[in-house]
């Protein structure tokens, strides 16, 4: 029988590249492994979901559109089980968010909602990829999801050097001019200025206001990814690059995975740049993107913005105010990882460190030997205990001695049996 079995190298490249194997690894890692403490998981924690809210909120966003929007009943209900148009259904309800939360001001017709922040990325590099001198840059170490999304869309990722501020400025304006000289394009830099995944670092106000006046002196995008903003422990919370940006230089990506519930898969992107064609006509990069939207998966569930939608009403399209439980646990949780880390690694802390980001869900822990994929399995399987080791987020070299441990879905305890577990690994290892 001749069967339509397929060659991977008779597929699209980069199901063999590393980016798109990291997220599969890691997965499957945590799967062999379910008794072992999830220092690894990103996600947020199971006690903040309820079927019962998720309920509540489609019934307040069905009350809203038949008062607040004066639908009919039937008009009501079909713009929640219908199909619904490409660029979102929630689009008014979440420009107030962004304004009230934000600082944002911005029309809903420069939003497209999308499935999770992850399709937001793969439409803005989609859009930006013209041929093959189009690259985008990226902060380094990067999050393992975007270097996949830039794959499957070809285009080239260019990682650039961190530091203590978040993004090496001469090094950024050093790799775009080289680029240039060689004939390349660069369209865009990705970047987390907020607690970033995987690195925690954030960027101060300054360098906000440099990385912009570099960005507009380049002629390039900023696309921030803002995953993890709301959970800025106690210090004052910096305005993100869009509550800056008075040139339309960034493209703003967001997410309700970890603010509202994971599993309704919604995310945005805020495109408010002016696109005119060949006849002069203009519309907004958001309103670009959900064409090719339109294309990829039809439109984001409506129930699923509704849901969303419902959240942010009944706490007056607050996020802040919807998830003040959610910041204090994190927050005390932050704060019960870096202590633990202090208590049980006192007596080698000239071998051991590890970085004290004032918010967000990671930290980082730098070790003098190399903890790579082999390396976690053998602490899954004699300490169990999980963590993710950062080389998944560097493109080439990088982060070979470092792990990154997170706080959020778990409890304080198990976090107290995660690193006793790693103590012993560690300790062991240094012999």
């Amino acid at each position: 029988m001749n069967t339509a079995d397929l060659r991977v190298d008779s597929l699209h490249w980069a199901l063999e590249d590393s980016a798109l194997a990291s997220m599969d690894f890691l997965n499957e890692v945590a799967e062999q492994y379910p008794d072992a403490v999830p220092l690894a998981a990103g996600r947020p924690h199971d006690g903040f979901l309820s079927p019962d809210a998720v309920h509540h909120h489609l019934d307040t966003y069905h009350r809203y559109l038949r008062t607040e929007r004066g639908l009919s009943p039937e008009h009501a209900s079909r713009t929640m089980l219908q199909y619904g148009p490409a660029q979102g259904v929630i689009n008014e309800v979440l420009a107030r968010h962004l304004a009230v939360d934000e600082g944002i001001q911005t029309d809903p017709e420069s939003i497209v909602v999308t499935v999770g922040c992850q399709e937001a990325m793969f439409l803005v590099l989609r859009a930006l990829r013209t041929n093959d001198r189009d690259f985008v840059l990226a902060v380094s170490p990067t999050y393992v999801g975007l270097n996949g999304a830039a794959k499957l869309a070809d285009m080239p990722v260019l990682p650039v050097p961190t530091d203590d501020s978040g993004v090496s400025l001469p090094d950024l304006v050093a790799d775009i001019h080289q680029a240039r000289s060689e004939g390349r394009r660069p369209r865009a830099l990705y970047v987390m200025p907020d607690f970033a995944n995987p690195s925690a670092v954030s960027m101060d106000l300054s360098t906000r206001q440099a990385l912009l006046r570099v960005a507009e002196e380049e002629d390039i995008l900023l696309i921030e990814d803002n995953p993890y903003g709301l959970f800025h422990g106690e210090r004052h919370r910096v305005p993100t690059l869009k509550a800056l940006d008075r040139a339309r230089r960034v493209v703003y990506l967001g997410s309700f995975a970890k603010t509202v519930v994971p599993g309704a898969r919604v995310g945005y992107a805020v495109a408010d740049q002016v696109v005119t064609d060949r006849d002069d006509r203009s519309a907004t990069f958001a309103q670009h993107l959900a064409r090719i939207k339109g294309m990829l998966t039809v439109n984001t569930s409506p129930i699923a913005q509704a849901v969303v939608a419902g959240r942010l009403l009944e706490n007056g399209c607050s996020l802040v105010r919807a998830n003040r439980e959610e910041r204090r646990f994190y927050r005390r949780n932050l704060q019960h990882l870096l202590r633990g880390l202090a208590s049980r690694f006192a007596a080698v802390s000239d071998q051991v460190t590890w970085n004290a980001p004032a918010g967000g869900f990671f930290v980082v822990v730098t070790l003098p030997f190399r903890v790579d994929d082999e390396e976690l399995r053998r602490c899954a399987d004699e300490h169990a205990v999980l963590w993710t080791p950062m080389s998944h987020f560097y493109e080439v070299d990088g982060g070979e001695n470092q792990l990154r441990l997170s706080c959020s879905a778990v409890s304080a305890e198990a976090i107290d049996t995660g690193l006793d577990g790693l103590r012993d690994y560690v300790i062991g290892r240094l012999g």
